[in-house]
């Protein structure tokens, strides 16, 4: 848990508990839940539905003479126990049944209540056509994780009850209903239907779900079971596209586990409106239907892709292997995100997957930079779903890639193996998993997991190099940079052993690789190495297996023959960010070369990033080229990097993107936010503002599409116009009701970072939007002005954060919300100045670089 419940010492970094954070612990049992039975009736006109709850008890105590369940804002009819009404009171959060007979135990209850529910709030989700979205489909789906499905029926809401479920539901035709495991009857009711589902496994009461929509169905199988897509009709081309892939991630995911699918069948069901991602109920994953991809999204998105595996994962990591409190959930998360990156190795090559690695622990790392330092294992926390974050996300992942790094492939699988086969259809706790470990290799890893898991942060380290010709020693300097200077016994430093490679690359050969492995355990460490002769470059963690940052410091030789020759992609990519913190012309050279040459398309995106950070004009003519790159992920990143580099020329060339377009339409997103950053910078040749904002305007108005991707990168493009009235006017009116919502909500987050420049007049128009648009009770909508206030510099901003946080129902807003509060509180201690300086520091700049570009070049020719 966050140190800073006990201890004030959080090294600098802000604390995960807010204020009212305290422990959580699961209730205690009265009993064994073994099934739960749901029997509704929906009205969906109007938002309702009525029916029974029952739920059958094995009590474990005798004497227990009242059950409390949990049940927020439902309408309680009554309540029966073995046929018998009992007496029960109810504070519309907790329902206290009062049993007129004491429990036995091993005499069982059957619990039934009566009950109805208007107008939902949470856990269930009514979705229809109205005035403004009239092409909306009418759907009905339900949200448990996690702890929201005390909002649609009455429950023990913790994942520490498995029991088995049913669910039977009425619907109007042509409606069609999709529960958890097996659909045992359909009955025909005037003009509605009943579709009676029935899960035979336990599972906890998070997982219950029911999605009913007017959906077209696509099948599908993997070993004689079925494997089913449900997508609003017209998308089955997407369906396929998107999720086909699917029995044959079953297969992969089953062998791996060491554990064949566990459930009936296999669902995913696309749902409107959705609020995560995707949710991974039992046997019946909830996905967004912005996840379904035309042919050109698929280009340049594997997101869809990974989602899938991810929510399939969970049918085993944490639907058949249950965690037992909340506070273990990176047990599950973090193996769903590692899914992830073992797909990409399976369908794309390892190198691939190392730099989705990458990609995972960065978020992670700006996580834990820029919003908290947490432990992953904690239960301090304000809502449990706070807890839902990159620590145990993509932190999660790279810690089960360090346990196997440890292990080895072939004893990690076993420990997978073990872990399942022991915990099936059980819940389990952080300390399982390292049992499992032991058990199946008697290997003990606590040391891994007390630095990573059950405390915060990882280790920054520092590398220096230097070669004695003399004595043909390679002298090798780490630093951890996280514990400062003289705290040498500090509880922030690492105790690992890391592997040290010297690369030499021969004429025509395969780099070879001469390794040492040291222990790395102090703030600052020296190691020499006798070697036959000078290496040529250094690779520091082979293999880039521990989650931590890296910072180079070797001559340039050996960086660029690091970025040309190292065999692993990540080591290439700490060779140019080494690199481009060096800058010069040759340094430059070397970027270009790899943005041209390096196999990897990853390695690649990230040259072109560090090229732009590069104050050379040379730098813009290596950077270009990269945009006839035919990857699209490199087109993207070479557009957004040419945003750094704010030249009439640059803006030409984006110029000219935007209006021929490219076949990506994340490229062409890309390229109408960076013409919008580069002409409103103040450069002497400005280009006419207007000229750009009607070719924005064009965007808007021509390129409506797929989950207005592109229209959203113009919208981003008009809040870089931070003076000018003319774009606030447009943005402002796609804001409106009726806009698709996925460019509203883009528009909405570009009114906090237009608001910056804006005139007071203008400056109150927003904040009047934003207040207006806080009252929508729209979980997405919420984000976005919160999102969009946390970027203003007004005080203003703080009351309309604080009326979010105090009225809405959702936990993940509220915490936002307050991190926004504290965001714009900074932004009005310094901004003003900053961005005056900030301008006067540009200008420098860019004069500065038109110096040293000619400089160099002159340096060139007299050599």
């Amino acid at each position: 848990m966050s140190k800073s419940y006990f201890d004030t010492d959080n090294n600098g970094h802000k604390p995960f508990e807010l204020p009212g954070a305290r422990p959580h612990y699961n209730p205690d049992r009265p009993g064994q839940v073994e099934h739960i039975f749901l029997d509704l009736s929906l009205d969906i006109p109007k938002e309702s539905y009525q029916g029974s709850c029952s739920i059958r008890l094995l009590p474990i105590r005798n004497g227990i003479d009242r059950l409390t369940l949990d049940a927020v804002n439902l309408n309680i009819e009554s309540v029966q126990v073995d046929d018998v009404p009992q007496n029960f009171d109810y504070d519309g959060e907790q329902l206290s049944i009062q049993l007129s007979e004491a429990t036995q135990i091993g005499k069982r209850l059957l619990i039934a209540i009566a009950y109805s529910v208007a107008k939902p709030q949470r856990g269930i989700y009514f979705i229809q056509p109205d005035k403004h979205y009239p092409n909306k489909p009418t759907q009905v789906w339900t949200q448990g994780e996690d702890e929201d499905s005390r909002f649609w029926f009455p429950c023990f809401d913790y994942p520490g009850q498995l029991s088995t479920s049913e669910i039977r539901v009425r619907v109007p035709n042509p409606l069609v209903a999709i529960s958890n495991g097996e659909l045992i009857d359909t009955t025909e009711d005037g003009d509605y239907k009943i579709y009676h589902w029935s899960q035979q496994q336990v599972h906890p009461t998070y997982l219950m779900t029911l999605a009913v929509g007017d959906f077209a169905e696509i099948r599908d199988e993997w070993n004689g079971k079925p494997v089913t897509y449900y997508v609003e009709k017209g998308r089955e081309e997407d369906a396929k596209r998107s999720m086909g892939k699917t029995p044959r991630m079953i297969e992969f995911l089953s062998q791996k586990y060491g554990y064949p699918y566990p459930f009936p069948k296999y669902a995913q069901v696309c749902v409107d409106d959705f609020i995560f991602g995707g949710m991974e109920n039992t046997s019946t994953t909830l996905l967004t239907d912005r996840c379904l991809l035309d042919e050109r999204a698929a280009l340049d998105n594997r997101n869809t892709e990974s989602l899938v595996v991810h929510e399939l994962a969970h049918q085993w990591f944490g639907d058949l292997v249950v965690i037992k409190h909340w506070s273990h959930a990176w047990i599950k998360e973090g193996m769903a995100s590692y899914s992830e990156v073992m797909w990409t190795e399976q369908e794309y090559s390892l190198e691939e997957a190392a730099y989705y690695r990458l990609l995972e622990a960065r978020r992670y790392i700006s996580e834990d930079s820029s919003r908290y330092r947490r432990p992953m294992v904690t239960h301090v926390y304000r809502e449990a779903i706070e807890l839902y974050d990159r620590h145990i996300y993509e932190k999660g992942s790279c810690v089960y890639h360090m346990i196997r790094a440890q292990l080895g492939d072939e004893l990690f699988w076993q420990a997978i193996q073990t872990f399942i086969q022991d915990n099936a259809h059980k819940t389990v706790e952080t300390i399982d998993l390292l049992r499992a470990i032991e058990k199946s290799t008697g290997r003990n890893l606590l040391f891994l997991f007390d630095q990573y898991v059950y405390r915060g942060g990882h280790p920054d380290f520092k590398v220096a190099y230097s070669w004695d010709g003399d004595a043909n020693l390679a002298k090798i300097t780490v630093t951890q940079t996280q514990v400062a200077e003289g705290k040498n016994g500090s509880k922030d430093l690492f105790d690992l052993k890391i592997p040290i490679g010297f690369g030499n690359t021969q004429q025509e050969e395969t780099v070879k690789l001469k390794t040492f492995t040291v222990r790395i355990n102090e703030r600052e460490q020296s190691f020499y190495f006798p070697l036959e002769n000078k290496p040529q470059f250094i690779s520091f963690d082979v293999g880039n297996n521990y989650l931590k940052t890296v910072t180079l410091e070797y001559p340039i030789p050996e960086l660029k023959a690091q970025l040309e020759s190292d065999p692993n992609p990540i080591s290439r990519i700490y060779a140019a960010e080494a690199l481009a913190k060096k800058g010069g012309l040759e340094a430059t050279k070397a970027l270009s070369s790899a943005l041209k040459n390096d196999s990897l398309w990853g390695v690649r995106v990230e040259v072109a990033k560090q090229l732009a950070q590069i104050n050379l004009d040379q730098a813009f003519d290596g950077l270009v080229l990269g945009l006839k790159d035919k990857n699209a992920y490199v087109r993207r990143s070479v557009v957004e990097a040419l945003a750094q580099i704010k030249t009439a020329e640059s803006y030409k060339v984006v110029r000219g993107l935007v209006q021929k377009g490219d076949p990506s339409y994340y490229v062409e997103a890309t390229a109408s936010r960076v013409i919008g950053a580069i002409a409103s910078a103040n450069l002497e040749e400005k280009p006419k503002e207007d000229k750009v904002l009607k070719q924005l305007k064009g965007v808007l108005e021509e390129k409506a599409g797929w989950n207005e991707i592109v229209r959203s990168g113009a919208v981003a493009g008009l809040a870089e116009f931070k003076t000018s009235e003319a774009a606030l006017n447009l943005l402002i009116e796609y804001t409106k009701l009726g806009v698709p919502q996925p460019l509203r909500l883009a528009t909405i987050r570009a009114l906090g970072k237009i608001s910056v420049g804006q005139s007071p007049v203008n400056l109150e128009r927003i904040l009047e939007k934003l207040t207006e648009l806080a009252k929508e009770s729209f979980f997405l909508t919420q984000v976005a002005v919160a999102a969009a206030l946390g970027q203003m510099e007004t005080p203003k901003a703080v009351g309309i954060l604080r009326s979010l946080a105090e009225q809405t129902a959702d936990g993940r807003v509220r915490r936002y919300a307050e991190e926004e509060i504290s965001k714009v509180q900074k932004n009005i201690g310094s901004e003003k100045t900053l961005r005056q300086l900030r301008e006067d520091f540009d200008q420098l700049k860019q004069q500065n670089q038109e110096l040293r570009s000619r400089l160099e070049n002159l340096e060139a020719k007299s050599k």
